[in-house]
């Protein structure tokens, strides 16, 4: 199993800055992938962006959903098990829970973008955007 804890959310203006944290623990050597989801209130949870974390030839590419490309930025720390989501010029429907979720199998690829995709999750942090 892998436990995944979230950090960081909070309340932004619009146009602001935000860093969230995911850290994993457990079988984190099973772990290929890890990846950002969010969820609004009335809508269904969505991709945000994925980051390969094999030592391999492809460990350390990202992907992002085209709402966030450009904006959101995903770093892994691999000694520390960490993954952060670095989100700049935020907007009101960036508003959500952020979800960090890990995939247990390899390889990532620009179509590991659903749900089903990602076997463990973590439990959420809000990110709120006023306008």
């Amino acid at each position: 199993q892998v436990q995944l804890v979230e950090s960081g959310g909070g309340t932004v203006q619009a146009r602001g800055s935000l860093t969230l944290s995911c850290a994993a623990s457990g079988r984190t050597d099973k772990t290929y992938a890890m990846g950002w989801f969010r969820q609004a209130p009335g809508k269904e949870r969505e991709f945000v962006g994925a980051v390969a974390l094999s030592t391999a030839a492809f460990g350390g590419i990202t992907y992002y959903a085209d709402s966030v490309k450009g904006r959101f930025t995903i770093s892994r720390d691999t000694a520390k098990s960490t993954v952060i989501l670095q989100m700049n010029s935020l907007k009101p429907e960036d508003t959500a829970v952020y979800y960090c979720a890990a995939r247990d199998k390899w390889p990532l690829t620009s179509s590991t973008r659903t749900i089903a995709d990602f076997k463990f999750w973590g439990q959420g942090t809000q990110v709120t955007v006023s306008s």
